[in-house]
């Protein structure tokens, strides 16, 4: 009884074995076979890399950035500058903006170093500043002598709102870092600098949930040599001045399901070992009809 029961399963085998002594290796089809396996293996590898690496989905929306970002509700600002041409000693930042802010000769946090044999300075500096229109830049208002034949020509090293996180700058169409190498050669030594930038409230959150808030810009430049009332010259400056949008952009990591995954991985074996199979058959049909061909078999 038990031996009809199994002869009665074994009906429903999809999976029949062919005896090895009915099977022929061939040349090509052993060729094929491995061809097959290196790509399964390369396009497993890829599939695998695609799960572990997370997708970086983004969305845009109006967005009350008061309620997050830095603790006192303001952006950090990292700036980097070299200046070829005037020494550090005349050097100093100025901060202005909308509220009434007007600081001059900014030096806290600041770290100047002298370049190009003490003729010119490289100053790095953060600070932080509001969410209003406004602007900083860096001049030789705060001294208390002027440089004799001063010239801004100059080098951004380093330009970053918000919190700095450096993998960002990977993602395709950011723009976290669009000053960082920016260098201009003043055409007149005594014209200013300008750039109006356009600030992009940003949140990136990770696959733990963990949310940093950086920020975007975009930015237009002119040089230009400034006029006082009266038509006196006024000392060339460099000026980044900065207007916030209200739209945020948010980037959140997304990693796939693990079912897609092994699903994928299954479409991969299947496919690829249907594909090799019927383009062996192909090849062996087509050698065994070349053969009786030659033979004179073939009616």
């Amino acid at each position: 009884m038990k031996n009809q029961t199994l002869i009665k399963c074994l009906r429903f085998d999809i999976y029949r074995k062919i005896p090895k002594d009915l099977t022929q290796p061939t040349k090509t089809g052993a060729t094929i076979s491995i061809i097959c396996i290196l790509f399964i293996l390369f396009l497993m590898f890829s599939e695998f890399v695609g799960f572990i690496l997370p997708e970086v989905q983004s969305q845009l929306f109006v967005h009350n950035s008061e309620k997050k970002s830095s603790d006192d509700g303001r952006i950090p600002v990292t700036l980097d500058v070299s200046v070829f041409k005037i020494k550090c000693k005349y050097l100093g930042l100025d901060i202005q903006d909308d509220l009434g802010r007007h600081e001059v000769g900014f030096i806290d946090n600041a770290i100047k170093t002298d370049i190009n044999n003490d003729e010119g300075c490289r100053m790095k500096v953060t600070f932080k500043v509001n969410k209003v229109p406004g602007n900083f830049h860096i001049s030789t208002h705060g001294s208390a002598e002027q440089p004799e034949d001063p010239n801004m020509s100059h080098k951004i090293n380093d330009l970053t709102f918000g919190e700095h996180v450096a993998h960002l700058n990977s993602i395709p169409d950011s723009s976290f870092a669009s000053l960082n190498g920016n260098e201009q050669q003043s055409i007149e030594k005594i014209a200013s600098h300008d750039y109006i930038m356009k600030i992009v409230p940003t949140i990136y959150e990770n696959l733990q949930g963990k949310q940093v808030y950086p920020y975007q810009f975009t930015y237009a430049h002119r040089e230009y040599v400034p006029y006082a009332h009266g038509g006196f010259r006024v000392p060339p400056t460099i000026w980044f001045r900065y207007d916030l949008n209200p739209i945020t952009v948010k980037y959140t990591e997304k990693r796939k399901p693990f079912y897609t995954f092994l699903t994928t991985i299954c479409a991969i074996v299947g496919g690829a070992f249907t594909v090799s199979g019927i383009i062996d058959s192909m090849i062996f049909t087509a050698s065994e009809v070349f053969k009786k061909h030659q033979m004179g078999k073939l009616g």
